[in-house]
């Protein structure tokens, strides 16, 4: 509700009186000085349109940490989204309606734009006329045939695999493989921004009308360490750090300072500090859902000493950050013993259930994927922590661009239509997924219900390029296909040519789980036992599975391990084949100590060029290091 003392009706009044004395003014008081009417006819639109924003922002909710400038960049940044994603949004929908003609258009203006390039030119791009070219002239693609080229734009070497020299080299995460290095042009951010961020946001508000306010955003977000190419050209994540716009950051809770910490645990200490402080926050934003449960449970480990901190009003001097960094950050904080006292009273109670709206009334939307690998992390916060509020996946993204958008925040589990502007998409069933070339159909020619690999031609320069994804159609969108994303390719238990995957198993795993109430499902992953020392009782081979859970000093009986075997069995008729003719032993089952997936986590960042803002729990491991890591953690061996 607005107060008649409120500032902001005040300024709305005002200059609604003098819109109306300038109108007064122009049409009925004689004057023989044209310049004087002009000049009175352009401030009265001026001063109506800002009328009109004064009582726009007067009547949202607003940040109690918002200064009147940071509360006008938070409105501008948030407006001018909102008017790009509804154009943005009308003209997905207009491309949505002849996915053809918009697919089409797409493969032949990039191939034209790339046609004096290296690459355009070894592949004879002149020649192609249709996507049928298209297919028949170049071979489907893996990283490792692009590495030659890469290494020449590296080294400053221009138009070799697009026109445009790249701004980024972005390097992927690595969870079901080694990280690879991809070329990332400035097209490629235009277009996710407005293909896809602006979008989403168009349908977040449209299906979450109280998330239209100005109250601040904790984001999890942890600035990698860069490097440079030998050109001079960045190398690192592809995520863009809050701190490069100094409009965007006003809407964040952290401060510029807190985002330029590059240690983990320090930022992540920074960022609930002033997550925490502020009352009123609005959202929770991360990359992934895991990076916010892990966040929670950083809270419960440091919650005393943030609460000192904020009744103080300075960082805790045992944090190991810069100088320069601590003063910037308290010089931003102010002693608030208030808010401290229910920040104690509320953690002190020990319950874990929806304590992120006791900590924070106004939180209204979690943003964070939660699909695929990620259903895990986001069901428990659903469940605990974050019971209550609302998880908003946003987008099917990757180091390679913009895949597909959410435009259906409330719907579970969370789904993608296809961003046909920004890549050519071709499918391969997976029947034919294990071929090296395959034929693939086009995205007029996908059937629904049916899983495929995507295959994709991005604007950085990756043509007919398998980066590893498997997706079900689920339904369409106009024309356009409306995909599930289930697992990469790689993440999916193999040792006889099962193919079992990783969607299937996590299906059977949480069904048994779910009947060993109250134990709850933290972590999991699995192991081929070409790994482990141990090989079982025979000489064929069998999977170890690892399990996190609620409670570990309630080991699991060899009964209760044995049902994961049972149920993945009855879910695939191929595995069940192979256990019956004694191909595949049963299933190993393992629990392991609480925070032993948090220390893979952190040995995974610390030892690949992974950032934390892009690791994903590995369901399958694939080296050694990691299994040790599991292996020293086992709680009990059935």
């Amino acid at each position: 509700m607005v107060q008649l003392g409120d500032w902001k009706v005040w300024c709305g009044t005002l200059l609604l009186s003098v819109v109306i004395y300038l109108l007064h003014y122009i049409l009925f008081v004689p004057t023989h000085t044209i310049m004087s009417k002009l000049w009175a006819g352009l401030l009265a639109p001026v001063c109506g349109v800002s009328a009109i924003v004064c009582f726009d922002v007067a009547r949202r909710k607003t940040s109690t940490f918002h200064t009147y400038r940071s509360k006008l960049d938070h409105y501008v940044a948030i407006a001018s989204l909102s008017w790009v994603g509804y154009f943005a949004r009308r003209k997905m929908d207009k491309s949505c309606k002849d996915v053809v003609a918009t697919q089409n258009k797409l493969l032949l203006d990039r191939l034209k734009e790339n046609l004096e390039t290296q690459y355009g030119k070894e592949y004879r791009f002149s020649e192609i006329k249709s996507r049928e070219d298209y297919v028949k002239q170049l071979p489907l693609t893996y990283i490792s045939h692009y590495e030659p080229y890469i290494q020449q734009m590296m080294i400053g070497e221009e138009k070799i695999l697009t026109a445009r020299q790249p701004v980024i080299f972005a390097v992927t995460s690595g969870t079901s493989g080694k990280s690879s290095i991809l070329p990332m042009t400035g097209r490629q951010r235009f277009l996710f921004f407005i293909q896809g961020i602006s979008v989403a946001y168009h349908s977040l508000l449209k299906d979450f009308a109280e998330s239209n306010n100005l109250l601040k955003t904790l984001k999890f977000f942890y600035t990698p360490r860069w490097r440079k190419s030998e050109s001079g050209i960045l190398v690192g994540p592809n995520s863009s750090s809050p701190s490069n716009s100094k409009h965007l950051l006003n809407i964040y809770t952290t401060p510029k300072a807190g985002f330029e910490i590059l240690s983990e645990p320090q930022a992540l200490y920074i960022h609930l500090l002033f997550g925490l402080r502020d009352k009123s926050l609005g959202m929770l934003e991360a990359n992934f859902s895991s990076i916010v449960l892990s966040s929670f449970d950083a809270l419960y480990q440091n919650w005393s000493d943030i609460a000192d901190d904020i009744e103080r009003g300075e960082v805790n001097l045992k944090l190991n950050i810069n100088e320069s960094v601590r003063k910037e950050l308290n010089n931003d904080l102010t002693p608030d013993p208030q808010r401290a006292k229910e920040i104690r009273d509320i953690m002190k109670s020990g319950s874990k259930m929806g304590i992120g709206q006791l900590l924070w009334p106004e939180c209204n939307l979690i943003l964070a994927a939660d699909s695929g690998s990620f259903d895990l992390p986001a069901k428990i916060l659903r469940e605990t922590y974050c019971k209550g509020i609302p998880i908003y996946s946003p987008l099917y993204a990757a180091s390679e661009g913009l895949l597909g958008v959410n435009i259906w925040p409330k719907e579970h589990p969370s789904h993608y239509v296809l961003a046909v502007n920004s890549m050519f998409f071709e499918f391969i069933p997976m029947d034919h997924s294990s071929e090296d070339q395959p034929k693939t159909v086009f995205i007029d020619q996908v059937e629904k219900g049916e899983e495929y690999e995507l295959v994709i031609t991005n604007a950085g320069g990756l043509y007919r390029y398998r980066f590893g994804d498997i997706v079900k159609v689920i339904d369409f969108y106009h024309q356009c296909p409306v995909i599930e994303f289930k697992h990469r390719k790689g993440q999916f238990l193999n040792v006889r040519g099962e193919k079992t995957s990783e969607s299937l198993f996590y299906q059977a795993l949480t069904e048994v789980v779910s009947t060993w109430f109250p134990q709850k499902l933290l972590n999991y992953c699995c192991v081929e036992s070409l790994l482990i020392d141990d090989k079982g009782d025979s000489y064929a081979p069998f999977y170890h599975v690892f399990l996190e859970l609620g409670d570990e000093t309630k080991p699991l009986t060899a009964e209760q391990t044995a049902m994961i075997d049972k149920e993945l069995c009855s879910r695939s008729y191929v595995y069940e084949s192979f256990r019956n003719k004694g191909s595949i032993q049963p299933i190993k089952v393992y629990q392991v100590k609480l925070g032993t997936f948090e220390e893979l986590r952190k040995f995974t960042i610390n030892n690949t060029q992974a950032s934390a803002n892009q690791y994903k729990v590995p369901r399958v491991l694939k080296t050694k290091e990691a299994v040790n890591i599991l292996l020293k953690n086992i709680v009990n061996n059935n």
